[in-house]
């Protein structure tokens, strides 16, 4: 195997895997990434054995081949190369040599057929997707996250429903890890066959790798074929495997009838809440929301610091509510909502609290009361 190309073309692809062939897995080899020789390009595979990348990139090809090389040694080497044009090579037993006319590294490469095999994809239905808002529904679903200890399916993964209701078609990402939950739609046009499996959930971290793939222009393609995810670029594929479980009936505490409804300032909102933040720490993270006549009064208690107190005034009529939530969720909310002002919908303390912008309804984030 032998081969030139350009830096560009392979170092940042490189660094958007490294999360990937990272993780730790049954297969050594799975720290790996496959290169593998075509006509007019390499391609290059990696995996952790539930998320799998495939990449097709323009080089000049003199011999070819295939081999396996750690993945983080390679991106290192390749990062601080200073050409554009970089040779890669295989000489004796599997040694791969990198270099330039002035720097050569040698490094050993790995058995390529010890590399787990790349799911097989055919006859797969796919939706076409905006790549802007497809982005910005993973961002909105995997920023809740789950511990490295969680074994609920419907914790580690991101419910997928299609929905057909009032002459509009719609995919909807709904994410939870049982304090919060957000609930993403995406419209999708009125000719769009949804004849692929509903109600499936997808692993978070599968979805976080797609999302540093989905570019800020043009379109991406989801379908799905047995137990796997497919998301598709023009030159580049990511397979994921899908979870086994169910996800909680959610649809009830979206509603929205009974709430008081009180319009905000996002910004000012977002500051006020990282103020109260300050004291919170692994045993103490809520505070006090008190929603009163014009007025939101916050107050933050720490035994073990001390104790923060602020208000703002709201448009609010109703009785008194008093409720303790984590305001680090409502800051996580907030963030990814691109208006100025924002609707909270409040009915009591026992009851979870809604977030949404004051135009785009497609994003709604549900935060449950605490326990003080």
């Amino acid at each position: 195997m032998k081969f030139t190309i350009s830096k560009n073309k392979i170092v940042n692809v490189l660094s958007k895997i490294q999360t990937l062939t990272s993780r730790k897995s049954n297969l050594a080899i799975t720290e790996c990434v496959l290169i593998q020789t075509l006509e007019n390009s390499i391609k290059l595979i990696a995996t952790d054995l539930e998320t799998g990348f495939e990449g097709e990139y323009e080089a000049h090809i003199e011999n070819s081949g295939i081999t396996a090389i750690n993945s983080r040694k390679l991106y290192e080497i390749l990062r601080e190369f200073p050409d554009e044009s970089i040779q890669v090579r295989e000489i004796d037993n599997r040694w791969i040599e990198i270099s330039n006319r002035h720097i050569q590294f040698h490094i050993v490469g790995l058995n390529p057929d010890d590399f787990p095999p790349f799911p097989f994809i055919e006859d797969v239905h796919f939706i076409k997707l905006d790549c802007v808002p497809f982005r910005k529904m993973i961002e909105r679903t995997v920023l809740i996250s789950s511990s490295a200890d969680e074994k609920r399916a419907h914790v580690n993964g991101i419910f997928i429903e299609f929905i057909s209701s009032d002459n509009r078609n719609i995919f909807r990402m709904v994410s939870t890890d049982i304090s919060r939950l957000a609930c993403v739609d995406y419209i999708l046009p009125p000719d769009t066959d949804l004849s692929i499996p509903q109600n499936i959930l997808i692993p978070k971290k599968g979805l976080s790798e797609v999302a540093k793939f989905v570019s800020n222009e043009g379109f991406v393609y989801f379908g799905l074929t047995g137990s796997y995810l497919i998301v598709k670029k023009a030159s580049e594929t990511i397979i994921i495997r899908l979870l086994d479980g169910d996800f909680p009936k959610y649809n009830v505490i979206l509603q929205r009838d009974g709430h008081i409804v009180i319009k905000v300032d996002k910004h000012l909102f977002i500051k006020m809440l990282k103020r109260m933040s300050i004291l919170s720490s692994d045993n103490y993270r809520g505070a006090v929301f008190k929603f009163s006549s014009d007025q939101l009064l916050i107050t933050a208690t720490n035994p073990d610091i001390g104790e923060s107190k602020e208000d703002m005034p709201i448009e609010f009529e109703g009785d008194l509510i008093e409720a303790a939530f984590n305001p680090r969720f409502f800051i996580d909310a907030l963030n990814v909502i691109d208006e100025d002002e924002i609707l909270i919908y409040i009915y009591s303390k026992d009851k979870p609290c809604l977030i949404e912008g004051t135009v785009d309804k497609n994003y709604i984030s549900v935060i449950m009361p605490m326990k003080i």
